[in-house]
């Protein structure tokens, strides 16, 4: 079949892991690979070095051969505490996987959309047990923007010290090699199409998950609100008893340096590229198990088995759901007069803050 294509270097997949020298999430990535070697493409798109063992970052992708079919992004790691984003998206792999031996929708469904997976953005971070990539650089605040009004204190990123969080990287520095790799994947795989979705998978603060979309550098509102208002919509009539916050980042606070503003900012004139980050409520998982506070992978991920698969099980809905409509974008993206309608109903809906 048309998407059925081998990965060029599966040969990389037949190491013996050394488990000092590895991660559970690498090992798992590396065993869908090798389970769906008739299925998924790879690709080696950079390589990391740690104080200890050196990492490959790889992508894998799905589907439509055509370079202008819609296609969608599924990214997560970039954070390396931040495990069950990669763990979301290998649970959606592992599923594609299985379905797509008997599942005629599905084949029918690759026929026309491209799925790209790089769930480990982050590997020497996943590896170390750190937030940040092996050199102290937080990766979500290393793009070469700032914001443009004032961000929470280190937080909202900073460039005095890789010692401290958030760091930024150093002002005039090139982006980091992870970052590097996120952006060329994104240009030479989705924003070059003329429609395509992304989905980061982080963990953070708060209680409830929320999907936020660009800006996070600034409280203008972005060029595509009637697109992204218009998914919105129809994620509240295909999933309306769901319970994430869908909005700009921006709405809830500045940072230097997003990724996802840096590509989206690239996209090439006349190509809707629509980014998004899934921030899953952590704060969930702690005041069910406040002992987690004690624990630095306890802070971002949630610890019993059985809520892992809760987490697993809750979101999966939404991943296949954007599959679809990357699929059916043409079906439903507003054009004309309507773009005009949708766009004031978002920027009513969407109002900016004003700044603290």
């Amino acid at each position: 079949m048309d998407f059925l294509h081998p990965p060029a270097d599966a040969y990389r997949f037949a190491r013996t892991p050394d488990a000092a020298a590895t991660f559970a999430e690498h090992e798992d990535f590396k065993a869908i690979l090798r389970a769906g070697g008739a299925h998924f493409a790879v690709q080696t798109v950079a390589e990391v070095h740690t104080a200890g063992p050196s990492f490959d970052i790889f992508t894998a992708a799905i589907g439509s051969r055509d370079p202008r079919a819609p296609a969608i992004g599924f990214f997560g790691g970039i954070h390396g505490l931040e495990r069950i984003g990669t763990q979301l998206i290998l649970n959606y792999m592992r599923a594609l996987l299985c379905r797509i031996e008997w599942d005629t929708l599905l084949q029918q469904q690759l026929q026309k959309v491209r799925l790209l997976f790089m769930p480990i953005v982050n590997p020497g971070g996943m590896w170390a047990h750190k937030r940040a990539n092996p050199r102290g650089v937080d990766l979500m605040r290393n793009a070469a923007q700032r914001a443009e009004s004032r961000v929470p204190f280190l937080a909202g990123g900073q460039t005095m010290s890789p010692l401290l969080p958030w760091y930024c990287g150093r002002p005039g520095a090139p982006m980091e090699t992870e970052s590097t790799a996120l952006l060329r994947v994104v240009r030479e795989q989705l924003a070059c199409r003329p429609f395509s979705l992304a989905l980061d998978c982080h963990s953070g603060y708060g209680f409830d998950d929320s999907l936020w979309f660009p800006y996070a550098k600034t409280r203008r509102l972005m060029a595509h609100l009637p697109e992204m208002f218009a998914l919105k919509t129809m994620l509240e009539q295909a999933m309306p008893h769901h319970d994430y916050s869908f909005e700009p980042q921006s709405n809830q606070y500045l940072l230097h340096g997003d990724l996802w503003d840096h590509a989206y900012e690239h996209t090439p004139e006349g190509h809707v590229f629509l980014p998004m980050t899934l921030e899953l409520g952590s704060w969930l998982w702690i005041r069910k198990n406040p002992r987690q506070l004690f624990s630095r992978h306890g802070i971002f991920n949630p610890i019993k088995a059985h809520r892992i698969k809760r987490v697993l099980r809750r979101h999966v809905d939404l991943l296949d759901f954007l599959t679809r409509a990357a699929y059916a974008a043409p079906g439903w993206l507003p054009l004309a007069e309507r773009r005009t309608e949708l766009y004031q109903q978002a920027s009513a809906h969407w109002r900016p803050r004003r700044a603290p």
